[in-house]
């Protein structure tokens, strides 16, 4: 009895602050729902440069339907800064830095991560924080997709806004390949037992460099040692991978002497039957290449048995944009159901969410379950993904680039 009376007791005493700590809440939430309308209000007439890698006509496609959008609805425009690298982009920030140019700066956003984000962090060239403010940000599974807030092992602290996944996928043709191989060392097997058939794309392209960071794992090393910065270590740690890759250059097309320039040119090569196998770091690549002709039916992506390396991309703000307002406005645009799923679509881009779909509205769902139901051909479940390998810290990346490079770069 006192035990009863005890409970009812609390539980008036609770129920006051539990609606008062809901109210406090949404409260929060109005007055950055407020805050961010006056952002909108602020951005409408801007002009916001974006600058982003500009390999892929589908990417190019997207970001054109982007622009249409942000133009209609919010008054924004948006002009693609089209890029072959990233760190182009990073290196003209850096410039103006140096020249004195804080305000009124040539980008306004940019398509990032990994040690490009890193080294715009460190020399403190992004605007923020600001990707938590944005309106649907609430929308994000930063718990499910852990990557979402935590850049190559650096914390991105609201300094990007994630929006889309990735997982470094295998491509083979199955006309001429019958089982996947499952495995680096089998991989290499084949590429031995048939010379000329596979490649990969020349670093510092980042799909050519993340191939080197996974047969990293697959040789042996330790992941641990992986996750902290790059130092001493690095010769003896990279050691295995460039043995390995000396023995298996002679066998590649082109006998090692030279090699695709990104993974699109890979995946043309595969198409005319040169090559057959591809890589892409977009699971939904092979499905939307498949629709679009630029691989042939017969292509389907596969993971090795222990995982391959994913991660979330973003967009950052330099911290001298000229239209930082019309900056998040697209961002925050990016992140909506309708732009997620639209990107998501395997007959348009076919990159996956960073939204956590039962967060969404009931409505606002129904684009997901609808682009689910078209079953298209070379589309890969969830299942066949497997788990992925987290990223190293960027110092491996921005190292193992350069001593490629230096290597093999003729």
């Amino acid at each position: 009895m006192p035990s009863t009376f005890l409970t009812r007791a609390l539980s008036r005493l609770m129920l006051p602050l539990c609606v008062a700590a809901m109210l406090t809440l949404s409260l929060e939430a109005r007055a950055d729902h407020d805050a961010f309308h006056k952002t909108e209000d602020k951005a409408r007439g801007q002009t916001v440069w974006f600058a982003a890698w500009a390999g892929s006509e589908k990417i190019n496609a997207y970001l054109r339907w982007v622009a249409e959008q942000v133009q209609t609805r919010y008054g924004v425009t948006l002009k693609h800064f089209k890029l072959n690298n990233t760190a182009d982009a990073v290196k003209r920030v850096l410039a103006e830095k140096s020249a004195g140019k804080d305000t009124g700066g040539g980008i306004d956003l940019i398509w990032i991560n990994g040690e490009n984000f890193r080294t715009m962090k460190e020399q403190k060239l992004l605007f923020g924080p600001f990707a938590e403010r944005l309106t649907n940000w609430k929308y994000v599974d930063t718990k499910g997709k852990p990557a979402t807030t935590m850049d190559f092992t650096i914390p991105t602290e609201g300094y990007e806004s994630p929006w889309g996944m990735a997982q470094l996928v295998l491509i083979r043709d199955t006309a001429r390949v019958g089982k996947a191989p499952r495995s680096l060392k089998q991989l290499a097997a084949y590429a031995k037992k048939n010379p000329g058939r596979f490649t990969y794309p020349a670093p510092p392209d980042f799909v050519g460099v993340t191939f080197l960071k996974q047969a990293l794992y697959d040789l042996g090393a330790d992941r641990a040692t992986l996750a902290q910065p790059a130092g001493d270590n690095f010769e003896r740690t990279t050691e295995p991978l460039w043995k390995f890759l000396d023995a298996l250059h002679p066998v590649l097309w082109q006998r090692g002497r030279s090699f695709p320039k990104n993974w699109p040119h890979q995946n043309r090569l595969l198409n005319d039957g040169e090559i057959y196998f591809s890589l892409t770091f977009n699971p939904g690549d092979v499905a939307s290449s498949i629709a679009g002709g630029t691989l042939p039916e017969t292509a389907r992506g596969f993971v090795f048995k222990k995982g391959t390396i994913g991660n979330a991309h973003f967009v950052a703000i330099p911290y001298n944009a000229r239209a930082k307002e019309g900056a998040q406005v697209v961002a925050n645009f990016l992140l909506s159901a309708e732009a997620q799923a639209r990107k998501a679509d395997l007959n348009l881009w076919g990159d996956p969410s960073v939204l956590s779909i039962a967060k969404l509205p009931k409505a606002e769902r129904a684009r997901f379950a609808e682009i689910e139901a078209k079953a298209a051909t070379g589309a890969m479940s969830v299942k066949e993904l497997g788990r992925s390998l987290p990223e190293p810290h960027p110092s491996w990346h921005d190292l193992l680039k350069k001593a490629w490079q230096k290597r093999y770069g003729g």
